[in-house]
């Protein structure tokens, strides 16, 4: 029964104003979803369909009664302890605070606001979710009987249920929103509404969660801002050369080809971060794939069209421009998948101008793709094939939603409470601009790529896959290769990329970094951030050699410029875009990176290489080393003996220039 106080409050002006300022804001409310309901029927929000694999886990379950009660009495016992603790502390019999049971885990910022630990009710309902989060993921671990495909898949989405089902997430038990929705009579909420059906609108009935401000970004103006030109562009990329910063340059240039499922430009978002001006500080030519963003014109582009018109067109490109047919190469992701797959191409060609390969967060062997795997197996792919077949493409922001699911509670629920429950606008965000900017994917070449890489893990096998009518054996591969990758990726888990150090037949690097798949490769010196291990000789247990490696601290892009120098020390005068035998076509970032989901694949003038004059400035050095090889001396001794045969000699030193 309310006590006279609460009853004079209720009854006072202030507590009158409050309670219409709520009414009206929730009516508002109310009528904003009513409205979308009736202008968007029959929207479904079931993405996944888990009906099967939790059917196969509860039948396992029921043959396991032990289990279940073992997790029952450990939830019950520590339940009522709770209710028991709790009791006294909300009631005002016992001054001691609600004892703790259990706590969130290290990193969990879900419960950072004072009143979770401060005020016996939240305490309640925080530890009273843990608990019941314990007994859950009890039950969905080690059932026997269960095959481990579908215990993987049961113990991700059971994770994802937990992670949906946080009390931070409803605005009744969430008391930062609370405190905002007094603060503001309920018009956050309205603030929120209309946010979530913004976001429904642009998604078309699906939430699309908006993570930063669309509006606060332009490409060229403040990100993608390193000066280069684009020097080059086919129908599948275009080729971004940089502006030198130093005098001298690296004699061998460096090509970077990034994923085609994300934008080049995590590479350049500020020039503080911008791992592209960096490398052309240390004095680097850095040459940069951007690729087209394709849409139902490229519906027949196959995995083999990004090796051929991709991969080598971007090295002919680089060897005519720079005169020079040595060149470094670094593969970002799934676009070290696609360089290594080049490299056994060229191989088997003859071609050997790549003389070095660096691959970034790459996995290679797929036998074990971690928390991804879940996404991605026979049923999905049928899905998705189906998907790209009626589409002609695959929409990038399905693979991103399917990223951001890896980590939920950063990538969903804390901008679902703050767009929506709190009501603020979306905060500018280069990172998350760049997150959000989704490319298409070819459907025959997608589906190539799930099925041949994750499905069957064929490129791990000698000639598993045949590219234009070449048998891929990644052994055959022997130049110098270094693998970058990150102790906390999710994306690419380091166990995996791992792997990858054992199936090439040269010598292997193996860094290690700290962080993610993003923030652990973008990590610039000066930030100071992080450590990184290095080794070498990478042994078959990686595990095992992380825990006695040294750790650095700090970034490995040191370590890494250092290990590209000593391989091809010399340098040459610094190669400038615009005086290149290939004239500038435009500014970097260029028009391909520009290109939206809603957009058409721009038409632009492909570029004839054969038309390309020799490059002067960088096939000068060799052109300084023909003195040696006009062999002028050993043809003046040729009248010592007048004798014909000796004579006859003469053409073939002559012939040394050529050489």
């Amino acid at each position: 029964m309310a006590s006279g106080k609460q009853q004079e409050d209720a009854g006072s002006p202030e507590f009158s104003e409050l309670a219409k300022g709520f009414q009206e804001n929730f009516q508002r409310v109310e009528e904003l979803l009513t409205d979308f309901t009736k202008s968007h029927p029959g929207v479904d929000f079931d993405t996944f369909n888990l009906s099967e694999a939790y059917t196969a886990w509860f039948e396992a379950l029921m043959k396991d009664p032990q289990k279940i009660i073992e997790a029952n009495m450990d939830f019950w016992q520590k339940s009522m302890a709770l209710s028991m603790q709790a009791f006294n502390a909300v009631w005002g019999k016992s001054e001691e605070p609600v004892p703790t049971i259990v706590e969130p885990e290290r990193g969990d910022r879900r419960f950072r606001h004072d009143a979770w630990t401060e005020q016996p009710v939240y305490d309640v309902v925080k530890q009273s979710y843990l608990l019941g989060s314990q007994w859950l993921r009890h039950l969905v671990t080690d059932v026997e009987g269960l095959d481990p495909k579908t215990e993987e898949k049961v113990k991700f989405f059971t994770e994802r249920y937990l992670d949906a089902m946080s009390p931070t997430n409803f605005a009744l038990t969430n008391p930062e929103v609370i405190e905002k929705a007094i603060e503001t009579k309920g018009a956050n909420l309205v603030s929120g509404a209309q946010n979530m059906l913004r976001d429904l609108e642009a998604g078309g009935g699906q939430l699309k969660i908006r993570m930063t401000d669309p509006e606060a970004f332009e490409l060229g103006k403040n990100v993608a801002v390193t000066p280069g030109k684009v020097v080059y562009q086919n129908r599948m990329f275009q080729l971004i050369q940089y502006a030198p910063t130093t005098d001298k340059v690296q004699k061998r240039p460096l090509l970077i080809v990034p994923p085609w499922i994300n934008k080049f430009y995590i590479l350049d978002l500020q020039p503080k971060n911008s791992m592209l001006k960096w490398l052309t500080d240390q004095g680097h030519s850095v040459f940069v794939v951007s690729w087209v963003n394709p849409d139902v014109t490229y519906a027949d582009t196959t995995f083999a069209d990004y090796v051929t018109e991709g991969v080598l067109k971007a090295v002919d490109a680089v060897e005519v421009i720079t005169g020079e047919s040595d060149i470094n190469a670094v593969g970002y992701c799934i676009g070290g998948t696609l360089l290594s797959t080049s490299l056994a191409y060229m191989k088997a060609k003859g071609d050997q101008r790549i003389k070095s390969a660096t691959f970034f967060t790459t996995m290679l062997d797929f036998s074990d793709p971690g928390e991804l795997g879940v996404f991605i197996d026979e049923g999905q792919v049928c899905g998705l094939e189906n998907k790209m077949s009626e589409d002609g493409y695959l929409d990038g922001g399905a693979m991103s939603g399917a990223f951001n699911l890896l980590r939920a509670n950063d990538l969903i629920w804390s901008f679902y409470i703050n767009n929506y429950l709190m009501g603020n606008d979306a905060r500018p965000f280069d990172l998350l601009y760049w997150n959000s900017d989704s490319t298409r994917m070819p459907p025959l070449m997608h589906s190539f790529y799930l099925r041949n890489m994750y499905l069957e893990n064929k490129l791990a096998q000698p000639k598993g896959i045949n590219i234009d009518g070449v048998d891929i054996d990644l052994g055959t591969v022997d130049v110098p290769a270094c693998f970058i990758s990150t102790i906390e990726d999710h994306i690419a888990p380091w166990i995996s990329t791992y792997k990858g150090t054992q199936l090439f037949g040269g010598p292997v690097r193996f860094i290690l970094g700290g962080s993610g798949h993003i923030a652990g490769i973008v990590n610039p010196p000066a930030a100071g951030k992080y450590n990184y291990r290095l080794t070498d000789n990478p042994p078959a247990d990686g595990p095992k050699w992380a825990e006695s490696a040294d750790v650095v601290e700090g970034s490995w892009w040191p370590a890494w410029d250092e290990w590209l120098k000593e391989m091809a020390p010399e340098t040459v005068q610094a190669r400038d875009p615009e005086k290149g035998p290939l004239p500038a076509i435009e500014d970097a970032p260029g028009t391909y990176v520009t290109v939206k989901m809603q957009d058409d694949v721009p038409k632009v003038e492909f570029t004839d290489l054969s038309k390309a004059k020799k490059p002067t400035a960088q096939s000068t050095p060799k052109a300084k080393a023909a003195p040696k090889a006009k062999a002028a001396p050993k043809a003046k001794a040729a009248p010592k003996a007048k004798a014909a045969p000796k004579a006859k000699a003469a053409p073939k030193a002559k012939a040394a220039p050529k050489a």
